[in-house]
């Protein structure tokens, strides 16, 4: 009896504007249990919110989705051109299909990378393609996830005794926590967000970006925030995603640390996440041995390397959007000496490349 023939799949561009294709891409993600940076809405999200267009390739056999590439096409003046899986995202890459159709979605990203200028291809996570010139490395960033617990006091514990101490300092404030998604709520998260990255020396990302997301994921998406005296001191925007929360874009004013509203904000999100059904506490990506690294380890998540791949386009250098690289030493000095309004009116503009 003979073998089966296997078709070889067919590989084109999606158009994510198309909402019968849109619809089709986000059931493979559901079935496939892809992150939530390979949903259509996060690429759209991200164009809506920054310009960076929506893109990515579809693999299929026989009328059915078999593989799928979510891309941004980021374009700056400053950072350069890339492909990037997923823009603003920490997770990405090629998700479902079998050697082959991740070779043939691979080919057609270097294909449509070299032909339109860009100098290659960004994978944030997913299988590295077994193709000539793909790089990949897992040293330079962790994930950090861990499971919720079963009621309040019950979370309480499961932070080591050290972290647990600033926790517990935190609440004995009783600072009021909001958690919502209007416009004050918003502009909450903007005013400590942007103070925050701005105290780090980085461009903080446009407003619209973030009503962007929040309008992209109407039921996923929220912002937790910690007043002291009427201000917003601490505000993270989140994600909720299989079952898991991620707290994604947050931070805190300099005032948030005597106060321990960081600490506190990250719990009451845990109680929180439990409440709307999560399972799971994605505390995300960070810096393999950075402060923030150091900060999610001590309140007992286990750093798991992330591996990411890269195609660079014959004649053309890769862009190095790292905060942490020696070429921004310098420039991450002088940005964090400016005054926040100065920073809040030059940084979007700038940040919009740093997909």
């Amino acid at each position: 009896m003979n073998a089966p023939v296997r078709l070889s799949p067919s590989v084109r561009l999606a158009d994510l504007h198309d909402p019968r294709e849109a619809r089709r891409i986000e059931g493979f993600v559901a079935e496939t249990r892809a992150s939530l940076f390979h949903r259509p809405q996060w690429l759209l999200g991200v164009e809506a919110g920054t310009g960076q267009r929506a893109a990515g390739f579809v693999a299929e056999r026989m009328g059915a989705i078999t593989g799928w590439l979510p891309l941004t096409e980021v374009r700056s003046l400053v950072f350069g051109k890339a492909l990037v899986s997923s823009g603003f995202g920490v997770g990405g890459g090629i998700c479902g299909g079998d050697d082959a159709a991740i070779a043939a979605i691979a080919e057609a990203a270097e294909r449509h990378a070299a032909a339109r200028g860009f100098s290659g291809v960004e994978l944030r996570g997913g299988p590295v393609p077994a193709r000539p010139g793909w790089r990949h490395w897992d040293d330079r960033h962790c994930g950090f996830e861990r499971a919720l617990e079963k009621d309040d006091e019950a979370e309480l514990l499961a932070i080591p005794r050290k972290a647990r101490a600033e926790v517990r300092k935190g609440l004995a404030r009783e600072l009021p926590v909001r958690v919502g998604r209007e416009r004050a709520d918003l502009a909450a998260h903007y005013a400590a967000y942007s103070a925050s990255v701005r105290n780090l020396g980085t461009p903080v990302f446009p407003k619209k970006l973030f009503a962007a997301m929040l309008a992209a994921f109407p039921r996923e998406s929220d912002i937790l925030t910690v007043f002291a005296e009427g201000v917003p001191v601490a505000s993270v925007l989140s994600f909720y995603h299989g079952g898991a929360v991620m707290p994604f874009w947050g931070g805190g004013t300099t005032a948030a640390r005597g106060l321990r509203a960081n600490e506190l904000m990250y719990y009451e999100l845990m109680l929180q996440a439990r409440r709307r059904g999560m399972e799971r506490f994605d505390f995300g990506r960070s810096k393999t041995g950075s402060g923030p690294w150091k900060f999610k380890k001590n309140w007992g998540f286990e750093p798991e390397p992330l591996t990411y791949a890269a195609w660079d386009a014959p004649g053309r250098t890769a862009r190095d959007v790292d905060p942490t690289s020696e070429a921004y030493a310098r420039k991450i000095a002088l940005w964090r000496k400016l005054p926040l309004g100065i920073a809040n009116l030059v940084g979007p503009p700038i940040a919009r490349g740093l997909a």
